[in-house]
């Protein structure tokens, strides 16, 4: 059996708060995230499940409209 390695992306969620006119400070203040995962979705990294319910909590969403999966054979999958 392989392992496919993926990655994770959250250019969704930046393109929502693009259109809710909310900046990375309001949402922080909206779902009580830490400034650090904010860093960590910047740089595309994992950050907890809870942080993506509150996240869509927040913005009445999905989780598929705030992150992306990467495979490694360059297809991307929505959350």
């Amino acid at each position: 059996m392989t392992v496919e390695k993926t990655k994770v992306n959250y250019k969704p969620l930046w393109k929502l708060l693009i259109d809710k006119e909310l900046s990375k400070a309001e949402l922080r203040k909206k779902t009580s995230i830490a400034r650090s995962t904010i860093v960590k979705m910047a740089n595309n990294e994992y950050v907890s499940m809870d942080v993506l319910v509150r996240i869509c909590i927040a913005l009445d969403c999905g989780m598929d409209d705030i992150v992306e999966i990467e495979r490694e054979d360059g297809g991307k999958q929505n959350g």
